[in-house]
């Protein structure tokens, strides 16, 4: 068997941001450091932290007042910065730059008197987040139907803006139908699906011209590798999405002489390795490709926390 990892592959710079604050934070405070929910859309690493001594909660009600409460990457509504300082909670966050960004454009286009199209996923944390900047500026268009279907004033100020972890070829699609029924439609200043979603989605319908089948290592909340997953299914390839080596179904592998593994952005490289020890295991004789599709050197620099 024949091995085709891609590069890039799994964490990107707003994950590592993420997790590093929460590094930085287990050095810096007493355990137990609690993050809001889950600091990326990963089980490996969520179970990891927690046996750290960073515990996820799903409500801030759940924190200890006095102690230290971390905002995942993903993002939080507004008003829970102010929830937890009155429950007498130490907020960090660890918002994605990219993310973040999104949210600046929302309260932007927001005040000028816009009528925000927000292309997401229903219920996403990241999509709640920046919803919640101003629900009543801002519609949420979840696919092509839902584009099909809105119905506002023609005269409306309309701006689109979008989730950072969807599809290129879904987003632009609902895009294109939002264009056509509303010309007038303006577009964000900077491309909203990020850097690392793009690329990512770019090395695997690469590879996948490759190979057999594609498998894609990630969890399955994670919006971003669910994503790759429907890449490789789009050019008619089997592709799966698993958290770990002990979900490759052995039917799978079946007559397969070449396989793509890849990883979303917030698994870890060491699922990665362990997954192939595993298909080496499978197959003895399997070789394994590295290929770089396109190179990535976007790096967030970590903010020193205060005591």
């Amino acid at each position: 068997m024949r091995i085709i990892l891609p590069k890039p592959r799994g964490f990107c710079a707003g994950v590592d941001y993420a997790i590093g604050i929460v590094e930085q934070a287990l050095k810096t405070f007493s355990e137990p450091v609690y993050i809001l929910k889950e600091i990326v859309h990963n089980r490996t690493i969520v179970e990891d932290l927690n046996q750290r001594g960073a515990p996820s909660v799903m409500s801030i009600e759940e924190v200890p007042a006095g102690s230290v409460i971390i905002f995942s990457a993903h993002g939080v509504p507004p008003e829970f910065h102010e929830q937890a300082r009155q429950a007498g909670l130490k907020v960090i966050d660890a918002t994605c730059p990219l993310v973040r960004k999104v949210h600046l454009e929302a309260i932007r286009y927001a005040s000028k008197g816009y009528t925000i199209l927000y292309i997401g996923h229903e219920g996403h944390d990241e999509a709640l987040g920046v919803i919640a900047e101003s629900p009543g500026s801002i519609i949420l268009i979840n696919d092509i139907a839902e584009a099909e279907k809105l119905d506002l004033v023609s005269s409306e100020k309309l701006v689109y803006l979008t989730q950072t972890t969807l599809s290129l070829t879904e987003t632009a699609k609902i895009v294109d139908v939002l264009k056509a029924r509303f010309p007038h439609l303006e577009e964000p200043p900077s491309e909203d699906i990020c850097y690392a979603t793009t690329n990512r989605q770019m090395a695997v319908l690469e590879m996948t011209k490759m190979v057999d089948l594609v498998l894609v290592i990630g969890s399955k909340n994670s919006s971003n590798s669910q994503r790759l997953r429907e890449c490789a299914q789009d050019l008619g390839k089997p592709a799966y999405l698993i958290d770990n080596k002990e979900e490759i179904d052995l039917a799978w592998l079946e007559g397969v002489e070449s396989l793509g593994l890849t990883a979303g952005a917030s698994a870890p490289e060491r699922l990665v390795r362990q997954v192939i020890a595993h298909l080496k295991e499978l197959s003895p004789g399997a070789t394994v490709e590295e290929i770089e599709f396109v190179a990535e050197k976007m790096y967030f620099p970590l903010p020193k926390l205060a005591v």
